[in-house]
């Protein structure tokens, strides 16, 4: 994955099924991004290949799964997700939950992703 046709725009909010993101600091192998994830909202369960991500919980209480593990989070909580591991982020409850995700890696595109599942219907099968 070299391409960098799916890297993401400083500043512009990307609308998704579950909610919302948005770049804050893109630079030479790190991204920032802002993460809104609306109430019963679900990103898919994934993995990437090129980079690490931190999720950093600013609002709400969402839960995480990470390799085997599920837990939910509180605001102030945080963990690391290893490239290649096995990850998702959900938010079961009633009101928005808000994350920030650093991203750490050889390549930050949107295309480096493998979806695992998807209550969306967007997991390749």
């Amino acid at each position: 994955m070299t391409s960098t046709k799916e890297v993401n725009i400083i500043g512009k909010t990307y609308h998704r099924p579950w909610g919302t993101y948005r770049t804050l600091e893109l630079g030479d192998g790190y991204q920032v991004k802002i993460i809104t994830i609306n109430p019963d909202g679900h990103l898919s369960l994934q993995k990437h290949f090129k980079r690490s991500e931190h999720w950093v919980v600013v609002k709400g209480s969402p839960t995480v799964t990470i390799g085997e593990d599920k837990k939910t989070l509180s605001v102030d909580e945080s963990v690391y997700i290893p490239i290649e591991e096995i990850h998702r982020i959900e938010n079961l409850t009633g009101q928005p939950a808000v994350v920030i995700e650093v991203q750490v890696g050889s390549y930050l595109g949107e295309d480096d992703i493998e979806r695992l599942e998807d209550v969306y219907g967007r997991a390749k099968g």
